[in-house]
C-alpha cells in the first residue's frame, strides 16, 4: 500500500486495484416528490493477499464512491494464498447468497461471476473455480465471498489449532514443519 507522493496533503492510500462493484440509485418519496440518493460498493486490494470491501451512501454518486473507497481501505483483511490459489475448498454465505470457492490448477484462471471476480482479482488469486448459488444480489454475493475468504486457513494454521504437526494433518511424512 503506497501513498500519493505528488501531493503531501493527500494521505489517501493508493491500492493496486480499486473496483466499483455495484452502484444503485434509490428514491425516497416525500410530499414534494422524490428525493434521490445513491449507494456504491467498492473493492480495493494490493494483489498480494490483502483486500477490503466498503459501501457508501450519499446524495451524489461521486461522494458515495469516495466514502465506499475510504471504508474499503479501513476494512482490509488478509487472505492466505498458496501457489496463486486458495488453500482449500470453502463455502461462503451471507443471507440467501451462497458462493462455493474451489482451488484450481495453474492455467485455469479466475472462473467467477462479476462481484466475486472483482474481489478475487483484488486479492491476487490467479486460479480459482467459483459457483454462486441462491440470491445473486451483488452486495450479498460480495459479502458471501468475503465471509468465505475470511474463513480460509493454511495447513500450518490448522496444525497449530489442533496441536499437531503438518505431517499428521496432511498424512504425508515428506513435509517438513514450517
Amino acid at each position: 500500500m503506497a501513498y500519493n507522493k505528488d501531493n503531501p496533503r493527500n494521505n489517501e492510500p493508493q491500492f493496486a486495484i480499486e473496483k466499483i462493484v455495484d452502484t444503485n440509485r434509490v428514491a425516497k418519496v416525500v410530499k414534494g416528490g422524490r428525493n434521490f440518493s445513491f449507494n456504491a460498493t467498492v473493492v480495493v486490494g494490493d494483489k498480494e493477499g490483502k483486500v477490503g470491501v466498503g459501501t457508501g451512501k450519499a446524495n451524489e454518486i461521486v461522494d458515495a464512491i469516495r466514502k465506499a473507497k475510504e471504508r474499503a481501505g479501513n476494512n482490509l483483511f488478509s487472505v492466505p494464498l498458496v501457489n496463486g490459489t486458495i488453500p482449500h475448498e470453502i463455502m461462503g454465505r451471507f443471507g440467501a447468497s451462497f458462493i462455493m470457492l474451489r482451488p484450481a490448477s495453474p492455467g485455469t484462471g479466475i472462473i467467477a461471476g462479476g462481484p466475486a471476480r472483482s474481489i478475487l482479482e483484488a486479492v491476487g488469486v490467479e486460479n480459482i473455480l467459483t459457483k454462486s448459488l441462491g440470491s445473486n444480489t451483488p452486495a450479498n454475493v460480495v459479502k458471501a465471498t468475503v465471509n468465505g475468504l475470511k474463513s480460509l486457513r493454511t495447513v500450518s494454521q490448522v496444525a497449530k489449532l489442533r496441536n499437531k504437526t503438518i505431517a499428521e494433518i496432511t498424512g504425508r511424512e515428506d513435509l517438513n514443519e514450517a
